[in-house]
């Protein structure tokens, strides 16, 4: 006899920044996602920036305590320009990290590419193709906006297509 065993997981997923951080909130079960919600912590402009960091580490306790997430998906940093931008981006991405870390979840994080891979099946798919997928798997009305909370349910996406095969350990943070 054979017994069909049926994961659920919650996945919160996180596309970092200072000004706006992004986040999903994904139920896999089996091979079926479910959005549960989706938004942004938004910092303002002109709030001296140790606050702003504040923002973002309360606004990820608050998340977690909220959703009671299984496991917690970053999506790696990416900059090629501005260097001013990337640390305070990786600021908040470090406080953000803490605030999952202090949880004692399992954090995983994947590179745009293996995001838009595991969305799309595309890695070099452009932003407007990740959306309309993210909507489709979700099976959303419409596109999540803004673009950073789409990049977070991506994620999310990205991790429950990995999560539970072997693959999924190679990501985990240590």
């Amino acid at each position: 006899m054979f017994v069909k065993v049926v994961y659920r997981l919650i996945i919160l997923g996180i596309d970092p920044g200072y000004a706006i951080l992004g986040y999903g909130v994904v139920e896999s079960v089996g091979a079926k996602l479910r959005a549960i919600d989706y938004g942004v912590v938004e910092t303002k402009a002109g709030v001296p920036f140790p606050a702003r960091l504040e923002r973002l580490y309360d606004g990820t306790k608050l998340l977690l305590a909220k959703y009671q997430p299984e496991q917690v998906v970053f999506e790696e940093l990416f900059f090629s320009r501005n260097v001013t931008t990337a640390i305070q981006v990786g600021a908040g991405r470090g406080v953000t990290m803490l605030a999952a870390q202090q949880s004692g979840l399992p954090l995983y994080e994947y590179t745009p590419m293996q995001i838009k891979l595991a969305v799309t099946g595309n890695g070099h798919a452009d932003k407007a193709q990740v959306q309309h997928m993210v909507r489709a798997l979700l099976c959303l009305n419409e596109i999540p906006r803004p673009d950073d909370a789409a990049d977070a349910l991506a994620a999310a996406i990205c991790h429950a297509n990995m999560a539970g095969g072997p693959a999924a350990a190679e990501f985990l943070i240590k």
